[in-house]
């Protein structure tokens, strides 16, 4: 049996945190689903649109083991929809392992056939996230190694003002 895990968040954008998850994830699964879980009621920078093309540009090398999708519903419904049973989330820093932990068993709680597997970022990527990342672009900084090229030339597109 193929074991399929879903990698899910807002990738608003992408950062490479997230592609040092995703790498280390495809090891350990036979698929990984990249799935923008989004609410529709809360404004993003890209639309979902816009990040479901850029992770595919970044990331999807082989579409048998790789996917981008994208909902709006409850998470284990998902998960056991596309026939998953491993929810696959990153952590940067212990200050992230509380609300993580209360994620994962409720929906432990509303699933117990799901399993929540968590991975550290590697330590170059701890103090990265997608919303410092939009802000320090929004104020002209420099966001280059945090984030790949195709992203960084998005948040460029969009500010006008991010430099090298």
């Amino acid at each position: 049996m193929k074991k399929i895990a879903v990698y899910p968040g807002s990738f608003d954008p992408i950062t490479n945190g997230h592609i040092d998850i995703i790498t280390r994830g495809l090891r350990m699964f036979d698929e990984l689903i990249i799935l923008i879980a989004y609410n529709p009621n809360k404004s993003s920078l890209f639309t979902v649109e816009e990040r479901m093309d850029m992770i595919r540009q970044v990331v999807i090398k082989d579409e048998k083991i790789l996917r981008v999708d994208c909902s709006s519903g409850l998470l284990v419904d998902y998960v056991q929809n596309k026939g998953a049973n491993v929810i696959l989330r990153g952590l940067r820093a212990v200050s992230e392992f509380e609300y993580e932990f209360q994620m994962a068993l409720i929906n432990r709680r509303l699933n117990r056939d799901i399993e929540t597997v968590f991975l550290m970022t590697g330590f170059q990527w701890f103090y990265t996230s997608s919303n410092l990342i939009k802000e320090a672009a929004s104020l002209g900084g420099s966001v280059t190694g945090l984030v790949p090229d195709i992203v960084f030339e998005r948040l460029r597109g969009k500010f006008n003002k991010v430099t090298k």
